[in-house]
């Protein structure tokens, strides 16, 4: 929510500086690209979580629980899941050889700090896979009857919900 509000401000300032004064300064306009891609990046667990993702639900949203359940289910074995794990494996390298030279970027006032960018990416793996470890659980848990209510999300309902 921080980064939002950082992202609003820093953006404002920017086309202030631009469009008001006639000034163009390399690093703020990075630092845009570099609290937006923290922000989507690092947010999208959390967005999952509260089930906030934007989905073609026209079946989804008026289906049984036990069918969302199953629908969360083979989402997360057959999509979510193995997303996070390639791009753990191919992108570790990337930002492996990134942080060995300390990438920065092309501008030669740009902000020097490439590599944390791209170390967001595996942040991004780790934490999307997590919640979607957690998400296969909790439906692995209501379809074995478990428990009586569920919920994709961090928000819970009645089973008849």
């Amino acid at each position: 929510m921080w980064l939002a509000v950082i992202l609003a401000l820093v953006q404002f300032a920017v086309v202030i500086m631009r469009y008001v004064f006639s000034i163009g300064f390399i690093p703020m306009q990075e630092l845009i690209w570099y609290l937006s891609g923290t922000m989507f990046m690092l947010g999208s667990g959390y967005a999952l979580l509260m089930d906030g993702h934007v989905r073609v639900d026209v079946i989804y949203r008026e289906a049984e629980p036990r069918n969302k359940a199953m629908v969360d289910l083979i989402g997360c074995l057959v999509f979510l899941l193995p997303l996070c794990i390639m791009t753990l494996i191919l992108t570790t390298p990337f930002v492996i050889n990134s942080w060995k030279i300390f990438e920065g970027s092309k501008e030669a006032s740009g902000i020097r700090g490439i590599f944390l960018l791209k170390t967001v990416i595996l942040g991004w793996a780790f934490l999307m896979g997590l919640q979607g470890v957690a998400l296969l659980l909790r439906a692995v848990s209501y379809l074995r009857g478990d428990t009586q209510t569920y919920s994709a999300g961090g928000r819970t309902g009645l089973a008849g919900d």
